[in-house]
């Protein structure tokens, strides 16, 4: 069988429409490697009836008669068949293999045209940059020579003489044409006057007016053209071409026209204005006020022998001695001027209106402040606090049976805590010092009574714990009439309550002992205003941010408020009474907690709603500048010579770095005031940082740089900070009672101390003979007159009462024996260490050193 019959294995052939079509093979392929052989025929285009006139039916025109038309497609495929052949390739893969070919010529051409397209844009930058280096030559050249021009003209203007000084002989028979040529020159000096006037006007450029006057002459096609040549007095006098001005002429002209005006006196009158100088102001803020050129009030100051910029600060003395020189008026100003209207003055009797006391609880530890509190609340307070006593001020308000109100604050009993207490006296009405009637009055005690008598404020007398067997109230009284209190019962003004906060007893009496004292002291204030208040606490609460507990004075603070706490400002997102209960507004004697502030204030700082956050701004920035003055004041270095002496013992003590990290700012600062009250001129306590909010990566950063432990009051470390402790091996501790922390780092410093040497003396031994031995050296033989010498002992020896040598004992013999210790009566051999010059009759002293620590 035939390679044909395989392909065709049903014996048909194709169907084709005779000599006047084409076909071929064409390979087709599929998936999997499957492939298949297509017969394609093509049908010859038809030709028109036309086209093919006067040729013979049924052959195409110009075939040869006798012989069948062949198609250009047949005679292509054939050349190809023929082609494949040859190669020994089938048409499919000669196909292919010109495809291929034609596709890469193709890119080669593409490569060719971009290549150069490349070529030709880097030609024609190369060709911008020669041009425009040819320009800027042109420029410099054509500018070069209108300069050189320029100065030809100027040279000889100055060289020709003024027409007017030219004599003009009298001539009958040219006196005429003189005289009109002496008013031409008249008339164009006249037009150059003219020129000059106008020039100061504005006008850069402006033909003379005989110029103008002549006709314009014009260039072939009709423009105007530029007469040429230089400005001779023929062509002024002879030539009545227009002539535009050089800049030469104009700058002279303008120069003239200056002088001019400042001769004649018509300069401009200077205004004098109000200049306002604050305490400090640059060189071109100063000028800006004066409406001066910068560079002349520099010039002065110059003259005046300062060396100032622009830029430098100048103080109001100078400052106003500038203005004066100037001409101009000084207002002064302080900087303090930005707070002028933030606490404003008091209000009209006629807009106040009763408020609610508020009462500070104060006395020394343990008494029963906070029960007591508890009591009148019917709440259990001193349950939660961490051993029993307040951390930090409570802020609360009571309602009684009877529908009043009373806003009581708990301050600290414990000595550390003696600021808070400053500050819970400033902001109350009232004060009730609680006094344990089985303790009597103790030194906190005191110091409260001294904190209410410097706040000018009333006093209540609470003696609790009268349950209890061995109180004593008449002791009390007695106790106080050494602080200048006098009660009711013997003869004074201050109220006096026995109460049992445990038994209940006595609150009655004590609220309306409260109730009687606010009613004398008339208590009011205006709740349609905007408010003001006291910080009486602040934290860093993690979750909600910086939150200040306050105690509104006067006025209604309200959500959205813009409050300013000291250096810290914000808008008041939220406030909550002490339970925890959101409000809307919180007025007069309301405490209340803020939320919204960009910071934790201090304590004790007024606080006040300002108008907008501009305003906040500006008092803020000022208080952080009065601050950071202040410190770099007391910063500096040394100004005097026992400065620096005493800088240089300060430097000799050695310091305990600590970091305190406290929930609430009061407790942050009692630590810190009762932690550097520990030590002596040896050793103390410094505290690096301290602040409210737990323990962050920061703290722990600070802590390693600074090597100093982290001091945890009621606050924890996060996960990282104590991952981060671990691996920098940075210590945090703990704790939630302030006597703790006082005992641990009294402890630490004590270890700090150098131990105090104890000598004690144990005998005396006198030198009798002194030997020469090969390998020791001198070897003092010796009796032991009095207690005992051993070996190792410290030893001091004297000449005629006299220490001429302290050391140690390198030898001590008996006969030939080395012996531990030698008593009295006995003689010895003695051997000191590193000393040889022993003579007879030398004494020898022999002690012990004892190390004993040291307290503080």
């Amino acid at each position: 069988m035939s390679d044909a019959d395989e392909r065709n294995p049903s014996g048909r052939k194709p169907l084709t429409l005779g000599a006047r079509t084409g076909s071929g093979t064409v390979q087709q392929s599929f998936a999997r490697g499957r492939s298949k052989a297509v017969v394609v025929e093509k049908k010859r285009k038809r030709i028109a009836p036309g086209a093919a006139a006067g040729a013979p039916a049924g052959k195409e025109a110009g075939t040869p008669p006798g012989k069948p038309g062949i198609s250009d497609a047949d005679k292509a495929r054939a050349a190809l068949a023929a082609k494949a052949k040859q190669l020994g390739l089938s048409e499919e893969e000669l196909v292919r293999r010109q495809r291929a070919i034609a596709r890469a010529r193709a890119e080669a051409e593409e490569r060719d045209v971009k290549k150069k397209a490349e070529e030709a844009e880097l030609e024609r930058k190369a060709e911008e940059d020669r041009k425009a280096l040819e320009d800027q030559r042109k420029r410099e050249e054509d500018a070069r020579k209108q300069a050189e021009a320029r100065k030809q003209a100027e040279a000889e203007r100055v060289a020709i003489p003024d027409p007017a000084d030219i004599p003009v002989p009298v001539d009958p028979d040219t006196a005429k044409p003189q005289r009109k040529v002496v008013d031409k020159e008249a008339r164009a000096k006249d037009d150059v006057r003219g020129a000059d006037r106008d020039d100061d006007e504005g006008r850069a450029k402006k033909k003379l007016t005989a110029a103008a006057k002549a006709p314009v002459a014009r260039s072939k096609d009709g423009g105007e053209r530029r007469p040429k040549g230089r400005l001779t007095i023929q062509n002024l006098v002879e030539d009545d071409e227009g002539r535009q001005r050089s800049l030469a002429s104009m700058r002279r002209a303008r120069e003239r026209e200056k002088q001019r005006r400042t001769q004649g006196g018509t300069e401009r009158e200077k205004v004098a204005r109000d200049v306002v100088v604050p305490e400090s102001i640059t060189v071109q803020e100063l000028a800006n006020r004066m409406a001066e050129r910068a560079a002349d009030v520099v010039k002065f100051l110059m003259k005046q022998g300062q060396m100032v910029r622009a830029v430098d600060y100048l103080e109001a003395d100078d400052a106003e001695l500038i203005v004066e020189e100037f001409g101009h008026r000084v207002k002064r100003v302080s900087d303090a001027d930005v707070e002028e209207g933030f606490i404003s003055a008091d209000d009209p009797e006629e807009a106040k209106q009763p408020r609610p006391p508020v009462v500070t609880i104060m006395g020394h530890v343990d008494h029963g402040k906070t029960s007591l509190l508890d009591a009148l609340r019917s709440t259990d307070v001193a349950g939660g606090e961490a051993g029993g006593i307040t951390q930090h001020i409570g802020a609360y308000q009571v309602q009684l049976k009877s529908g009043e109100k009373i806003t009581f604050l708990d301050t600290p009993g414990h000595a550390a805590f003696s600021a808070m207490r400053a500050r819970g006296a400033q902001a109350t009405d009232i004060v009730i010092l609680v006094v344990a009637a089985d303790d009597g009055v103790m030194p906190q005690t005191a110091e409260a009574i001294n904190h209410a008598k410097a706040a000018g404020v009333p006093m209540i007398v609470a003696i609790n714990k009268i349950d209890k067997p061995d109180a004593t109230p008449d002791k009390v009284l007695n106790n106080l009439l050494q602080h200048e209190i006098v009660t009711e019962s013997m003869g004074g003004d201050v109220q006096a309550v026995p109460v049992s906060a445990l038994k209940k007893i006595g609150l009655e009496e004590l609220t309306e002992a409260i109730s009687l004292q606010a009613e004398m002291l008339e208590l009011k204030a205006n709740p349609d205003r905007s408010a003001e208040g006291i910080v009486i606490e602040s934290q860093i609460d993690k979750g909600r941010g910086p939150v200040a507990t306050v105690l509104v004075k006067r006025g209604t603070l309200k959500r959205s408020d813009i409050v300013v706490a000291g250096v810290q400002w914000g808008k008041v997102r939220a406030l909550t009474n002490e339970r925890g209960a959101q409000m809307t507004e919180a007025g007069p004697s309301l405490p209340a907690e803020i939320l919204g502030l960009d910071g934790a204030p201090d304590p004790g700082e007024v606080f006040s709603v300002v108008e907008s956050e501009a305003r906040a701004r500006e008092i803020v920035d000022y208080r952080m500048r009065q601050r950071r003055d202040k410190t770099a004041g007391t910063g500096g270095g040394a100004t005097s010579l026992e400065q620096m002496m005493a800088r240089l013992q300060q430097n000799e003590v050695q310091e305990l770095p600590i970091l305190i990290k406290a929930d609430v700012q009061g407790s942050a600062e009692a630590l810190t005031g009762a932690l550097e009250k520990v030590g002596n001129e040896e050793v103390r306590a410094r505290v690096i940082h301290s602040a409210p909010g737990g323990v962050s990566e920061a703290d722990v950063q600070l802590a390693k740089a600074s090597g100093a432990p982290i001091f945890a009051f009621n606050v924890r470390a996060n996960k990282q900070a104590r991952e981060l402790a671990e691996a920098e091996k940075v210590e945090i501790r703990y704790y939630s009672i302030i006597y703790d922390v006082i005992d641990d780092v009294k402890k630490t410093l004590e270890g700090l101390l150098t131990p105090e040497k104890r000598e004690t003396f144990i005998g005396y031994a006198e030198i009798l003979e002194v030997f020469n031995i090969t390998k020791l050296g001198k070897v003092a033989g010796c009796r032991v007159t009095e207690g005992v010498v051993r070996r190792g002992c410290g030893v001091r020896l004297l000449r005629n009462d006299t220490v001429i040598h302290e050391g140690e004992l390198s030898t001590l013999k008996r006969f030939k024996d080395e012996v531990n210790e030698v008593r009295a009566g006995t003689e010895c051999g003695m051997g000191f260490v590193g000393y040889q010059d022993l003579q007879k009759g030398d004494q020898i002293e022999c002690f012990t050193v004892e190390e004993v620590e040291r307290k503080l």
